[in-house]
């Protein structure tokens, strides 16, 4: 479920300086938003899903035909704004990556409540529901708590990768597993999160409350977390040059609900996810042999 897509534009240039005209390479044009780029990836890697997400106006309408040539399944709730665009700048004279986030339209009550019904309908029972990305302007912040609430009664498990209020309101709900960066789980618990043991203690924690059966903690090039009710397991990156992190939490989500959902261990879909994480190319999701590659490699290091 994505309440919030955005075509995702990127590019580069040689250094970004204030007021200057800055002259770019060619661009390109990707439909991103989190429940999407979920759905895309769980295709590459072999898997099927199906997306739901809002489109509008005239970006919307480019936004669904690159969905289209992807060949996913989708249910697509119309909106009367128009859907939001993203724009990233690699400067490539220093390696840095600039990241333009734009605010989503918004939306009125019956194209939420639209969004939450359809949820009710495609929920796949003993299958998993993920209400991935931001909520833009009018969606109220305990909407992905009534998805969860709704995936649990048609049976389903709810993943949320949000952060924020949005994150609360769901933990408040109780979800199966969250996947939160430092920054994010760091605001929910109120600390900095800044040592090793502070992040797995605040992961663990999350869980004993019941709020979440697991918390999958995305840390960058430091690694990950995986905080269950079995313990805490830490994986670091694989050694792979990172070129770019559009996408890479996408991924990792993608490719650890698939493996739950092939019937694998919640570790053995930590080891995937982390693999799909580390595999994105500069300005695309990951593919399946290189996840697959990685995920050969990593070896699980218990904490």
């Amino acid at each position: 479920m994505t309440v919030n897509p955005a075509l995702d534009i990127s590019t580069s240039t040689e250094r970004v300086i204030s007021v200057h005209k800055l002259r770019c390479s060619s661009s390109r044009v990707d439909p991103g938003g989190g429940g999407v780029n979920v759905s895309r990836v769980v295709q590459r890697l072999g898997g099927r899903s199906l997306a739901v997400y809002t489109a509008g106006g005239p970006v919307g309408e480019a936004y669904r035909r690159l969905i289209e040539t992807e060949c996913i399944p989708t249910l697509v709730v119309p909106v009367q704004g128009s859907t939001r665009e993203n724009f990233t700048v690699d400067e490539t004279s220093t390696g840095k990556q600039f990241r333009f986030v734009l605010e989503g339209p918004e939306l009125r009550e019956e194209e939420w409540r639209a969004c939450l019904d359809l949820i009710t309908q495609a929920a796949p029972p003993g299958g998993y529901v993920v209400a991935s990305g931001s909520l833009p302007p009018g969606v109220p912040d305990d909407s992905y708590a009534r998805v969860a609430r709704l995936a649990r009664e048609g049976g389903a498990r709810c993943i949320v990768d949000t952060s924020g209020p949005a994150l609360a309101e769901a933990l408040a709900e109780g979800v199966f597993l969250i996947k939160p960066s430092k920054r994010e789980l760091g605001e929910y618990v109120g600390a900095s999160l800044g040592s090793e043991q502070s992040q797995m203690d605040a992961a663990s924690a999350v869980v004993a409350s019941g709020a979440a059966k697991y918390v999958a903690l995305t840390l960058g090039e430091a690694g990950a977390v995986l905080a269950s009710e079995s313990g805490v397991i830490r994986l670091p990156v694989p050694a792979v040059k990172v070129v770019s992190t559009v996408g890479a939490g996408d991924s990792f989500l993608a490719a650890f609900v698939l493996r739950l959902a092939q019937g694998r261990s919640a570790e053995e879909a930590f080891k995937a996810a982390v693999a799909a994480g580390s595999a994105a190319p500069a300005t695309e999701l990951c593919y399946r042999g290189d996840v697959e590659h990685l995920e050969a490699e990593l070896s699980t290091a218990m904490n």
